[in-house]
């Protein structure tokens, strides 16, 4: 990759930086993912409800923040054609390129943000480059502007080189709510791949590490409880009231009481407590919203199924009711330990590369899964590749940012491993 490239996908990079939006609302990055995939070609550019399965969409914000959101996009310079085909949160896009007969290969990358506000520290380097983000209260904190600009990278290289096939391109929305991989997954648009890769920059791997082949992925549940009692005068008559609140402190104790299983690693954790009105009324609603995993997909179901049982019990034990929704979820994951040998072979002669390692677990959850799930499911194979960035702060921080460097190392090893499964 020349320097001009290089710089071209740097200012692509910083553009997505400085207009970072959360999942379902990523009408501005789409735009600009659409204007650089004209500029490249491809032979089939799908948007809007044709990327996804609308009815497997999770965790979609109401009808007024998306108008919000889109209302935003426009007044930072998004096609209207493109905020025409988004609407109502049909974000993201699938790029095709047709060059042959040979396999048919894909590379998933997520393009949304966090709810974090990014540093002002003059020490953070968007700061100084005059790249922060411009949506205040939202940041790219875990580094899916870099994915996709990695996504546009690597398939001009692809079209620039001699792989036969036919290779496809997922922006996804929605991955931080885990909201967007089954959609995705249940389009059909993945029924026909034959080797899928889905990348990751960072994860605290340096600038130069490649991880050909992650695993450790936890399945996860998120769940919203609504514990319903009934209002009474705290103190003349406490009696006669039914104290949601009391319910929901009940099932968090007991939520965290679960018992670990011998067959792996389990988690719980309930993130957000809310409820009551004043000191002195008994609280009528409480709500709780929570996540379990699990080292594997069955894993994640008994500790969901041990959750819901808590809950229930709660309620019901301080005389309340409780209504509990899945907000979002993912499976577990493997990959493929032949697809991540090509990825490891083909790192091996990158400039700038320093280190490999065939594996490395993840440690947390990501819907990506759903997608290596469909792939594998229909005989393909599917890895997850780490491309490791010198990032000064941690993941999902105010100071988190990339090492530009890792880009190109990024797009040459997933390109050359993505023409090597054609020869």
């Amino acid at each position: 990759m020349n320097e001009s490239q290089q710089e071209r996908l740097r200012s692509v990079r910083r553009d997505l930086h400085s207009y970072p939006e959360p999942a379902w609302r990523e009408f501005y990055t789409t735009s600009r993912i659409v204007d650089e995939l004209e500029r490249i070609g491809v032979d089939q550019l799908h948007l809007g409800q044709d990327v996804v399965d609308g009815d497997a969409r999770m965790a979609v914000p109401d009808a007024d923040e998306l108008e919000d959101w889109q209302a935003k996009a426009r007044e930072a310079g998004a096609r209207e054609d493109v905020l025409e085909a988004a609407t109502g949160g049909f974000t993201g896009a699938l790029a095709v390129l047709e060059q042959g007969d040979g396999p048919t290969v894909a590379l998933r990358v997520d393009i949304d943000a966090l709810p974090i506000t990014e540093s002002d520290s003059v020490a953070h380097a968007p700061v100084t480059e005059e790249f922060r983000s411009a949506n205040e209260g939202y940041m790219h904190a875990c580094g899916h502007d870099a994915h996709a600009t990695i996504g546009l990278g690597v398939l001009e290289a692809v079209k620039e080189s001699d792989f036969k096939g036919t290779f496809k391109v997922v922006f996804q929305p929605a991955e931080e709510v885990i909201g967007g991989g089954k959609a995705v997954a249940e389009s059909g648009h993945l029924d026909d791949v034959d080797h899928l890769l889905a990348i990751h920059i960072g994860l605290d791997h340096p600038t130069g590490e490649i991880v050909a082949g992650v695993g450790g992925f936890l399945a996860v549940r998120q769940f919203e409880a609504t514990f319903t009692g009934e209002t009474a005068h705290a103190g003349g008559h406490p009696a006669q009231g039914r104290d949601a609140v009391q319910a929901l402190a009940t099932a968090v104790q007991n939520l965290h009481a679960i018992r670990r299983h011998g067959d792996g690693a389990t988690r719980v954790n309930a993130g957000v407590v809310e409820g009551g009105t004043a000191t002195n009324i008994v609280p009528e609603e409480a709500t709780l919203e929570g996540e379990v995993r699990g080292e594997t997909t069955s894993l994640k179901e008994y500790m969901s199924e041990r959750a819901d049982t808590v809950m229930s019990s709660a309620a019901e034990m301080h005389d309340c009711e409780v209504a509990v929704e899945t907000t979002a979820e993912a499976p577990s994951a493997v990959s493929d330990d032949a697809l991540a040998g090509v990825v490891y072979d083909a790192a091996e002669s990158v400039p700038g590369v320093t280190s490999r390692l065939r594996t490395d677990d993840l440690g947390g959850s990501e819907d990506a899964t759903y997608l290596m799930d469909r792939v594998q499911g229909r005989g393909g194979t599917a890895t997850f590749v780490g491309i490791g960035t010198d990032h000064p702060g941690g993941h999902h921080t105010p100071t988190f940012d990339v090492d530009e460097n890792s880009l190109a190392i990024g797009i040459d090893v997933v390109s050359k491993a993505i023409s090597q499964l054609s020869e």
